[in-house]
């Protein structure tokens, strides 16, 4: 690679905003690549390079598989794939998805300190829950720059605010002071330490193949934290539990991972699910006992009838009582680990 750094951006909702105010300010011999992670729908198209280059001097495309990686170039993940680094290239993977997301912050931020180690400035912009702090977590780690977006100029304060909870931040900066910070950063050489123990590394390691769309299970995943009694919302696959830091996250034996925060808004998603089936086959069966009590009260058996429209009125009872339920369930998807204002993230 031409360049001495490279720089890894990761954004989810309100994240364009902030990605367009970047690109305006950026040089035209902006000396690093950039490689950018927005969450968009898997279905979807993404207009994100082209407005991009609308914005800024700077080419911007979505990557493609090996191509080489090239000072003052954007290079954006494509939907529904993982964005990664290699020496000297890019990488574009279909592996399992983080933090129920494919592309992942998380798993770009660790491709890039991987391979760069001290070389890398790791940014978070705008966005919901916490996808980028673990892998912000690990660019530390590895002795790269962690630079978040001020959570007060971001629509969506809460991947900023869990950066600083828990990743040691180098630099806070409203996004409209990005583009000079990161021009700074580039210039100047790598004075970062690599502090990675050597399980670390190895676990390190593990994930990006993971991430690569090498088998979770052979690449030892389950030797590399604590088994879990929990399961995989998206597999059902056995879970373990790993550490960074202060941090806890979970990797299933097929590779999907995901924060605490991520892994409870996928079990409050199946609780919602099973909810809303359990609603479905009580009021099938409300239905079934109404029509057989109509049934049984056309042949004149009132006494059948009667036991049946009870029975229907007892199932109805019962359907009301869980959509009420299901329509207090909300409160249950909040975020749980919430940053706590004002506390050192040391």
């Amino acid at each position: 690679m031409a360049a001495q750094h490279i720089v890894v951006i990761g954004a989810s909702a309100g994240g364009v905003e902030s990605l367009l105010t970047l690109a305006a300010s950026l040089p035209a011999d902006f000396p690093a690549p950039i490689l950018v992670v927005l969450h968009v729908a898997a279905g979807g198209p993404s207009l994100l390079p082209q407005l991009l280059r609308g914005r800024g001097p700077l080419p911007a495309a979505h990557a493609q598989d090996q191509e080489p990686l090239m000072p003052g170039h954007i290079y954006v993940a494509p939907p529904d794939h993982h964005l990664l680094v290699e020496p000297g290239r890019v990488a574009v993977t279909r592996g399992p998805k983080e933090n129920r997301f494919r592309p992942s912050v998380d798993a770009l931020f660790r491709s890039a300190a991987y391979v760069y180690g001290p070389a890398v400035i790791g940014a978070v912009l705008s966005g919901t829950l916490d996808d980028g702090t673990s892998g912000l977590w690990t660019v530390k780690r590895r002795g790269g720059v962690a630079v978040v977006q001020a959570p007060d100029d971001a629509l969506f304060p809460e991947m900023p605010l869990n950066a600083l909870q828990q990743v040691d931040v180098d630099h806070v900066v409203p996004v409209a002071g990005l583009g000079a910070l990161l021009t700074r950063l580039v210039s100047r050489p790598d004075q970062g330490e690599d502090r990675m123990n050597e399980e670390e590394r190895q676990r390190l390691e593990a994930e990006v193949r993971i991430a690569a769309e090498h088998n979770a299970l052979q690449s030892g995943i389950m030797g590399m934290g604590d088994l879990s009694p929990l399961t995989c919302p998206e597999c059902h696959g056995t879970l373990v539990r790993l550490t960074e830091g202060r941090n806890v996250r979970y990797r299933c034996h097929t590779g999907h991972a995901f924060t605490a925060n991520a892994l409870l808004a996928g079990v409050n998603e199946s609780v919602e699910d099973t909810l809303w089936n359990a609603v479905r086959v009580l009021e099938e069966n409300t239905m079934l006992l109404q029509q057989l009590g109509e049934y049984y009260a056309g042949l004149g058996e009132t006494h059948t009838a009667e036991l049946l429209f009870d029975k229907a009125h007892e199932s109805q009872e019962r359907t009301r009582q869980v959509r009420a339920i299901l329509l207090r369930h909300d409160s249950l998807s909040e975020p749980v680990f919430q940053p706590e204002p004002g506390r050192d993230p040391g």
